[in-house]
């Protein structure tokens, strides 16, 4: 943690602390640093999810952390399940530096398992925004970050990872690009093992894929400056 961000994280520690004594042993708030994403977990109040301190980041903000800072958006109330099969209500906010960079995050869970049992007049309080309704799964070490986001991208193909094709495996590296695996250290080499490629061929894709979609941004904002 940066000296200069000490202020927004202690911040939310005390926000993440002020929560869960509002909200009960329902309540889980956590707080990651970004600074490495492979443990990330910084601090926890509560205990929804079974995590602990030094946890890995979630996919749902990697993919949200492939994004340019700007485009990077706070995601209140959407639904989740924690490994236990609770139904919980989830919030994140992205913290930023003094540039607004993305430096880490406020996660909040709160288990309404219970809550939907009631049912009627509790309906309100525990409904969620469906447009903000995202796939978000809680790991406790970094490798089942990695082999998780893998294992659902190769699932998409119908077929053994070796029997991929050239243009199927080339794909496969670009939408784990999309998610953001690649920000994850060890991903390159894993992914390089499953579809039984050297790490370098990886690295080649990744470069061709990223060279074509600098050259998308760019020619994109070549015609809206001509509009």
């Amino acid at each position: 943690m940066n000296d200069r961000n000490e202020p927004v994280f202690n911040l939310a520690f005390r926000t993440a602390d002020m929560l869960v004594k509002m909200f009960g042993k329902r309540c889980e708030v956590a707080v990651h640093d970004f600074s490495d994403l492979k443990k990330s977990l910084v601090y926890l109040a509560g205990d929804v999810t079974g995590r602990k301190i030094g946890s890995p980041i979630t996919d749902l903000v990697l993919t949200e952390l492939a994004k340019p800072y700007s485009e990077v958006h706070d995601i209140p109330n959407y639904k989740t399940q924690s490994s236990k099969g609770n139904i919980m209500k989830s919030s994140t906010v992205f913290l930023r530096d003094h540039e607004q960079k993305v430096i880490g995050a406020l996660c909040m869970n709160y288990d309404i398992s219970l809550l939907m049992q009631a049912g009627g007049e509790l309906e309100e309080f525990i409904s969620y925004d469906l447009e903000h309704t995202k796939s978000e799964n809680f790991y406790s070490t970094v490798q089942d970050v990695i082999q998780n986001m893998v294992d659902q991208v190769i699932h998409e193909f119908k077929k053994a990872p070796g029997l991929l094709i050239l243009e199927e495996k080339i794909e496969c590296v670009a939408r784990l690009e999309e998610k953001g695996a690649f920000l994850i250290k060890g991903s390159t080499e894993y992914l390089a093992t499953v579809l039984g490629v050297s790490k370098f061929t990886i690295y080649n894709y990744l470069q061709k894929i990223r060279t074509h979609n600098e050259y998308q941004i760019d020619e994109t904002s070549k015609i809206r400056e001509k509009r």
